[in-house]
C-alpha cells in the first residue's frame, strides 16, 4: 500500500481505542507494581498489621494512579473479625453506591443470605464510610481471595464468590 494512501486511510478511520480511552487507560497492575504500592504491614488504626502479598490485586492508570488491594493477616490483632482486607485508593472510584476519594481504606465484610455485606473504613481512624452488597456471581466462576477486575475486561471488585460493581471518576486530560 502506498504511504500517502495509508496516510489518508489514518485521517479518515480513527483508531478504535480513540473512543475507548477512559477504560483503556486502566489496566492490571503488575505484581512489581502492586508490591511497591502495598505496605507489607499495613497501618490500620493503632496497629501495624501483615498484609498477605501473594493476594494482591489491582488496576493501575496510564498517570500511574493505583486501586490496589490485599488480604490482612489479623489473627491476634484487634482488628480480627472487623477488617478482611487493605484497599489503597489514588484515584476517586465508586463501588456500588459509595463513592470513596484518595485515601487508605479496610474492608469487612459479613454474609447476608445470598450475598456479602461489605463494610468500607478509614484505615488510620476505623470510621466507616458505608457499606455495600457484594452479590453472587454465576456458578462456575474462580473463588479469588481478593480481586479488582480491570474496567477493560469486568468493573468488579471481587471477594471469594461474590462481587461489587465499581465506577471510575474520569480523569481530566493533561
Amino acid at each position: 500500500m502506498k504511504p500517502s494512501l495509508l496516510a489518508l486511510l489514518l485521517i479518515l478511520v480513527p483508531p478504535s481505542f480513540v473512543g475507548a480511552q477512559s477504560k483503556a487507560s486502566w489496566r492490571a497492575a503488575t505484581p512489581t507494581e502492586l508490591q511497591m504500592a502495598l505496605p507489607a504491614r499495613a497501618p490500620v488504626e493503632k496497629e501495624r498489621i501483615e498484609t498477605e502479598m501473594r493476594t494482591a490485586s489491582g488496576i493501575i492508570n496510564s498517570r500511574g494512579n493505583i486501586i490496589a488491594g490485599v488480604v490482612l493477616i489479623t489473627a491476634g490483632y484487634s482488628a480480627d473479625g472487623k477488617y478482611s482486607h487493605y484497599l489503597l485508593v489514588q484515584s476517586p472510584i465508586t463501588f456500588g453506591n459509595l463513592s470513596l476519594t484518595a485515601g487508605n481504606y479496610v474492608i469487612g465484610w459479613h454474609r447476608g443470605d445470598d450475598d456479602l455485606i461489605v463494610n468500607f473504613y478509614d484505615a488510620a481512624t476505623g470510621r466507616e464510610h458505608g457499606a455495600v452488597t457484594a452479590h453472587h456471581l454465576a456458578t462456575g466462576s474462580r473463588v479469588e481471595s481478593f480481586r479488582i477486575w480491570p474496567p477493560t475486561i469486568n468493573s468488579i471488585l471481587q471477594i471469594g464468590r461474590f462481587a461489587i460493581p465499581y465506577t471510575l471518576e474520569k480523569q481530566p486530560t493533561p
